[in-house]
């Protein structure tokens, strides 16, 4: 009785996604959920819909391979910083420029590693340097964008960048700030993030189909994958400048004009990989795992309070009362973090669930909306797996 009544709860999750799909606000997902509930395990999973449209119409798959986007901060980059505080390398109060003295420019001097995790460091949350480099190679014919020079310039403005408030007065979401911090684990790290990240994270982790795609060291028109490769990759938006579907690489401008691999976007997976990283994360937080260190999963799961409204964790973010992504039942004790591609992944670390949503919500879509779509999913599936 009771599982027949968490099945028909779950029927409201496949009937907005379905409607969603049939209106053309995304062409189509995977949707994982998790929790365990008086000692059992409940799982759940939906695949639907189109993984490309165009140039060919490919379905999607479970094993469906994402543009991660902004999930790059949090299971790359925050967990990179992680394993660097871990090895005594890095500490949290550390100003930035201690590791990259090009940061001290412009009253910098005081931020720290912990600034920029939370998004309080005071750094401008965007700029669009691939215009830039865009309107520099038209004056020189030079091409840069997608090369190492052209991510060594990038760095470097962003390092010798100003700030646009005090350093802690705001909490302003961003990617300079990861970035940076990207810059700082190759750093300290003496090796390509990337390279880091698979050695430290992905490989340890088992997340076999999570990883960057780096840009020939010529900068030459997205990654040269193997076509059987390509093909489980969802594609993303028709880029106006790129003249081209991005399929199997990176959305992110910036990401791309820094040849792939950067601190805030870059990072592809599955959501099976999401899931499995989560369920690591959430282990470690309750000390049944040591594949991540444990009290350094539990102090970056706390909210900064930098500044005192601020609903940041480092890396991570928690819900805001009554506008989370994670919906209405995400306890305080959770953690999360959204991609703009459409990809979105929350664990509740006190009641044990995760719901892992990946979508391609830029692709082909007929408008592009608030995708509100993630807090309705997200309160559909914890009714249906509390149901009884």
């Amino acid at each position: 009785m009771k599982r027949s009544l968490i099945n028909r709860k779950l029927g409201k999750v496949e009937r907005a996604l379905d409607k969603a799909i049939e209106r053309a606000e995304i062409p189509g997902a995977v949707v994982l959920a998790r929790m365990l509930r008086e000692g059992e395990l409940l799982e759940y999973a939906w695949v639907r819909g189109l993984a490309v449209i165009r140039p060919e119409r490919i379905p999607m798959r479970r094993d469906t391979i994402f543009d991660l986007a902004s999930l790059t901060k949090n299971i790359a980059t925050t967990t990179a910083i992680m394993w660097l505080v871990g090895d005594g390398l890095v500490a949290l109060d550390d100003p930035v420029a201690k590791h990259l003295p090009a940061f001290a420019d412009r009253g910098k001097e005081e931020v720290s590693v912990r600034h920029l995790l939370t998004h309080s460091a005071g750094l401008k949350p965007w700029r669009g340097f691939h215009e830039l480099m865009i309107r520099r190679e038209r004056k020189t014919g030079e091409r840069t964008i997608g090369t190492p020079e052209g991510r060594e310039w990038i760095i470097d403005r962003v390092l010798r960048s100003g700030l646009v408030h005090e350093i802690g007065e705001a909490a302003v979401y961003g990617d300079l700030d990861f970035i940076a911090l990207g810059a700082l684990v190759e750093a300290v790290a003496q090796e390509p993030l990337d390279v880091f990240c698979r050695r430290r994270i992905f490989e340890p982790l088992g997340l076999s189909d999570t990883c960057f795609f780096p840009l020939p060291v010529d900068g030459a028109d997205g990654p040269q994958l193997p076509e059987p490769l390509r093909r489980r990759i969802a594609a993303t938006e028709n880029c106006p400048w790129r003249e081209r579907i991005l399929w199997g690489e990176v959305h992110d401008p910036n990401a791309f004009a820094m040849g792939g691999v950067a601190g805030h976007a870059g990072l592809f997976g599955t959501a099976d990989d999401v899931m499995g990283f989560a369920q690591v994360v959430l282990d470690a937080w309750h000390g049944r795992s040591d594949a991540l260190p444990a009290a350094l999963v539990r102090e970056f799961s706390e909210r900064q309070h930098r500044p005192e409204n601020s609903d940041w964790a480092i890396g991570w973010d928690t819900p805001t009362q009554g506008s989370s992504s994670s919906g209405q039942y995400f306890s305080e004790r959770s953690i999360g973090h959204l991609g703009f591609t459409g990809t979105s992944v929350w664990i509740d670390l006190e009641r044990e669930a995760i719901v892992v949503m990946l979508t391609n919500r830029v692709h082909q879509v007929a408008k592009r909306s608030r995708f509100d779509l993630r807090p309705m999913i997200h309160d559909f599936i914890i009714e249906g797996l509390t149901a009884g």
